[in-house]
């Protein structure tokens, strides 16, 4: 195995690894729950890469590793025909030692994550534009019965120069009808940007995808998700449970947020829906009080004022839209079944983190992210199952490839 000292004053050292005879591994820009991410250099074309080395489970027998290692490769390759701007190059997959690799674009830039962490919210036309984008990779891999299901500000990733939006990190998504690159049974993923129904286990659609990212925009919009608590049993109930108040910096873009984080997937804002709203609010900085189709004009929720109230002193969060424009549906049966069984894995003193992993900050088994030549990439955060503080300003290796979940 590579290490972080592979590289000396920005030049390979002698020993740097090569794998499949043609990739050089430079540099580790991260490790996560997913994998280990490299920067390296295609000896063949002359270009620098990104490489995913995706773990594989040593317990396993044989013949299990060997029907692991083929499901990967065989939904790596399919999740690398998805073509879209905005959603991070696959270059090519390999097998060396008998373990899978995947080749990604390297970008020059940090995360969404670091953005934040760095320099603060963004306001309302950057947070518009990086929804417009993201959901226009979102349509284009649900198009190709690909989920994602991990969107968060880590696996965001944002390219210098050109603010291109790059969608990274499709290390646990789903290929429909395929078994998933994470053992079945378990849960991969953030709570705090996870929907509700997916907490309870009941479903897994692209509407997930899409309530993760009404949370990332509350997150780039005033710093962190509206679902952050201090215990994870608590980022649990607020997921299913507590009343939904968006930041109030979410205010100009409130009907997309709030049509996002519908708890009823059923009802929940569509992409196509949300990506008209959003580029309307680019082009004329008013955003249309919309709904989902089947929503009766009595169950809208009321139109945006302009004084949002702070929430209660001390709370110590984000000042929050006053309560009538909190996210108030009836819970759903998928709602009350999380609930339920948070409050079952609270009372029987299960270890929450046994049955959720939470990884925040950077998915250093992401798709990589550059950093500027000569400064050391700092390695993601590790998987918590506590939320933590804001992600390191540092740009870390934060995308993946699609492989699925």
């Amino acid at each position: 195995m590579g290490t972080e000292g592979d590289t000396e004053n920005g030049t390979a050292r002698p020993n740097a690894r090569v794998i499949a005879g043609r990739y050089r591994l430079e540099e580790r820009l991260g490790r996560g729950g997913m994998g280990v991410v490299w920067r390296a250099t295609d000896q063949l074309l002359g270009r620098g890469v990104a490489v995913k080395e995706l773990p594989l489970d040593e317990t396993l027998s044989a013949a299990e590793s060997r029907r692991q290692r083929e499901r990967t490769l065989r939904e790596a390759r399919a999740l690398a025909q998805l073509s879209h701007p905005h959603i991070i190059v696959v270059h090519d997959v390999v097998e060396d030692d008998e373990r899978p690799y995947i080749v990604l674009e390297l970008i020059d830039g940090g995360s969404l994550a670091d953005r934040i962490a760095a320099h603060g919210p963004v306001d309302a036309a950057e947070a518009a534009r990086i929804g417009v984008d993201l959901l226009g990779a979102l349509r284009a891999a649900h198009a190709a019965g690909v989920l994602h299901r991990d969107l968060k500000p880590a696996n965001v990733l944002l390219e210098n120069g050109t603010g291109r939006v790059v969608l990274t990190d499709f290390g646990i998504a789903r290929v429909t009808g395929s078994t998933t690159l994470t053992e079945t049974g378990s849960f991969v993923g953030s709570p705090e940007y996870t929907a509700p129904e997916r907490m309870s286990g009941a479903r897994t659609g692209p509407e997930s995808d899409l309530w993760s990212l009404g949370a990332l925009l509350c997150t780039a919009l005033s710093g962190e998700s509206p679902f952050r608590r201090d215990s994870l049993g608590g980022v649990l109930h607020a997921v299913v449970v507590d009343e939904i108040r968006p930041p109030a910096q979410a205010g100009p873009i409130l009907p997309v947020v709030r049509g996002l984080l519908e708890r009823d997937p059923d009802r929940r804002l569509d992409a196509d829906r949300a990506e008209r709203m959003l580029r309307a609010f680019r082009e004329t900085g008013r955003t249309p009080e919309s709904a989902p189709s089947g929503l009766l004009p009595s169950e809208r929720g009321p139109s945006l004022r302009r004084s949002p109230a702070r929430r209660a002193e001390g709370d110590g969060r984000s000042p929050a839209l006053p309560a009538e424009h909190a996210v108030r549906r009836p819970p759903t049966r998928s709602a009350l079944v999380a609930a339920m069984a948070v409050a079952a894995m609270a009372g029987a003193g299960i270890s929450a983190a046994a049955l959720l992993v939470q990884d925040r900050g950077g998915d250093g088994g992401g798709t990589p992210a550059s950093t500027a030549p000569g400064t050391p990439a700092s390695p993601s955060p590790s998987v918590s199952p506590t939320p933590s503080s804001p992600p390191s300003p540092t740009p870390t290796a934060t995308g993946s490839p699609p492989p699925a979940a």
